[in-house]
């Protein structure tokens, strides 16, 4: 079978378009570039000259190839040289009006059998493809950068769109290695209509001084494996890029979680745009660097010295306690692991045993070092031992009033100026604290799972915690090599806050029919770097648990936006709660 559009033209060759059409060239087809004008137009030639040299010297194309790329682009500055092209992709500047009137011409120069396919990330292709007398052959062709790199392509129709253009486009997306997922027309489309969303949240976070912004790029990176922090990566696309994209989501959803952060249009009136502009959220060596300068700490008043911390105890015995107490054991602290009874506290033992030995059997633990993490752990069904040692972490069921009765139980129990911790991921850690006659002697620290792989913990102070115990808590986590971001007591703290609205809104994106979870996980995976996309990562979770977090959040901040997706409490209810029962957003029992 002919392989579709063998000539293309490519209108604009910005950095988009530039990398648009060598990716079309590299598969053999005739390309025709065209720019405003002759300078343009030079100056493109000499930028994908230049990008296919750098390609060469990088060893991703021979010179045989880049001579042969370079002989199927031709650049010119004449819009009616597109009229040669079976498909016309626009990589115009994101403006609706420029956008409208290069279609009409374009409708007026191509033969009526032509495909215009516009490049936009945010504007309307309907309203784009009602400039022409063609719509059924418009549509939205999404790539993304760098185009040499990065594999998704996003194919958006409209009501109109006809399934031949649709199909054809996404077959030259496949020609040109690309993966491509379909969308429908609406601001963001799949990508960006969930990580925009995402990082605004994070944006108005961080103008909340809810945290810092080290802290909340950390926090996601480390906590969620992202290969960015958002702040960083706002600066990356570009404040004003990401405003204006903000803009669009929500004049179509009237979504206030889609209203762009009030700091957002600061940074853009100051001209602080990113990397772009060499200062954003961060400040970089220069324009257009990705080097961040240190900058100087504001007067913050000294913090006090934490306690000191010889022995620890842990109250649990599941996953989660029997990792917390593996990551103090292997960083040399005597641990208590107290448990419900002494068989419970003795089984968990044995898992952190078999863990260890998993870690030897690998490389990544001495034998000499597993026996003596096993050494310092001491198991015991009483938390009466629990008396002299100098911090707890509790580790026992995500319940409020199991906990509150743990704290109230440990308040009688340990000594006084010993610092009682909860590993809360959604509770209100002031609801354990006031469970005790010591409430400022109560903080948060908030491991992952799993707790001896993943680097990050939030460190959260109530209104109530002293200071040296923060101190301590902070200190601590440096002794077992691990990363502490701070955070104050309100639901989903950094991480959850912003992970599981964004979980929610791929869930209602599913719900509405918009796209599917396939090609959700794939544009998230492909277009954004996450190691997971989110239905595999619901999977993974837990339905049920996401659905207690995304109830908490909703309780706490009132948000209509961060209301449960009525798809997830429905399949909850049906018992599909993911890879757990074998069947969540996919059937996992049939892999």
């Amino acid at each position: 079978m002919e392989r579709p559009f063998p000539t293309v033209a490519v209108v604009g060759l910005g950095t988009m378009g530039a990398g648009v059409a060598v990716a079309v060239a590299r598969s053999g087809r005739r390309v025709i570039g065209v720019e405003a004008g002759p300078s343009q137009a030079a100056r493109a030639l000499a930028r994908i000259e230049a990008s296919t040299a750098r390609a060469v010297a990088r060893e991703r194309l021979t010179a045989e190839e880049r001579a042969a790329l370079l002989a199927l682009i031709e650049v010119g500055d004449d819009l009616a040289a597109a009229a040669q092209a079976d498909l016309v992709i626009e990589e115009v500047p994101e403006d609706l009006e420029l956008k409208r009137g290069l279609f009409a011409e374009l409708d007026r120069i191509c033969p009526p059998e032509t495909v215009l396919a516009t490049g936009t990330t945010a504007l309307s292709v309907t309203r784009i493809a009602a400039a022409t007398a063609r719509p059924e052959r418009v549509l939205g062709v999404h790539f993304f950068n760098p185009v040499h790199t990065m594999k998704l392509v996003e194919v958006v129709r409209t009501v109109l769109t006809s399934p031949q253009a649709a199909s054809q486009v996404a077959e030259l997306a496949r020609d040109l290695g690309k993966e491509p997922v379909a969308a429908g027309d609406r601001a963001g489309f799949i990508a960006n209509g969930l990580l925009f969303a995402y990082l605004n949240q994070a944006a108005a976070m961080f103008e909340s001084r809810y945290a810092t912004r080290e802290d909340i790029d950390a926090a996601m990176r480390l906590g969620c494996g992202l290969p960015m922090g958002p702040l960083a990566l706002l600066d990356l696309i570009g404040v004003d890029t990401a405003r204006t994209v903000l803009e669009a989501m929500y004049e179509q959803s009237r979504d206030r979680l889609h209203a762009p952060a009030p700091i957002l249009g600061q940074l853009v009136a100051a001209g602080l745009l990113g990397r772009k502009s060499g200062r954003g959220f961060y400040t970089y060596e220069a324009p257009g660097s990705s080097h961040v300068i240190a900058e100087e700490a504001s007067e913050a008043k000294a913090r006090p010295a934490g306690r000191e911390v010889r022995s620890i105890g842990v109250c649990g015995s599941g996953t989660m306690a029997t990792g917390i107490v593996e990551v103090f054991a292997k960083a040399g602290f005597p641990v208590l692991l107290a448990a419900r009874s002494q068989e419970k506290a003795e089984r968990a033992k044995a898992q952190l045993a078999k863990s260890l030995e998993r870690s030897v059997a690998k490389g990544r633990l001495t034998e000499q070092a597993r026996d003596a993490a096993l050494a310092l752990v001491t198991p015991t069904g009483g938390y009466q031992d629990l008396a002299d040692v100098d911090l707890v972490v509790e580790a026992v069921a995500e319940d409020l009033a199991v906990k509150r009765e743990l704290f109230t139980t440990l308040d009688k129990i340990v000594k006084p100026g010993a610092v009682l911790a909860t590993t809360t991921s959604s509770l209100p850690v002031i609801s354990c604290a006031t469970a005790t006659g010591r409430p400022q002697d109560v903080i948060g620290m908030h491991f992952f799972n799993p707790a001896p792989a993943m680097k990050l913990v939030e460190v959260v102070s109530t209104v109530l915690t002293a200071e040296d115990v923060t101190a301590t808590v902070l200190e601590l986590c440096g002794k077992v090599k691990k990363h502490p971001v701070e955070c104050g007591d309100r639901a989903g703290f950094i991480v959850n806050a912003l992970l599981f609205p964004y979980l929610n809104d791929a869930v209602r994106m599913l719900e509405e029919h918009y796209a599917t979870v396939d090609d959700i996980d794939t544009a998230m995976k492909l277009g954004c770097g996450y190691p997971m996309g989110p239905f595999e990562l619901l999977d993974v979770v837990g339905l049920d648990v996401s659905l207690t977090i995304e109830k908490v959040l909703h309780q706490e901040f009132r948000e209509p936006g961060l209301a449960a997706a009525p798809l997830l409490e429905h399949l909850v209810a049906a018992g599909c709660l993911g890879r757990k029962t074998g069947r969540g957003f996919r059937d996992h029992a049939r892999r």
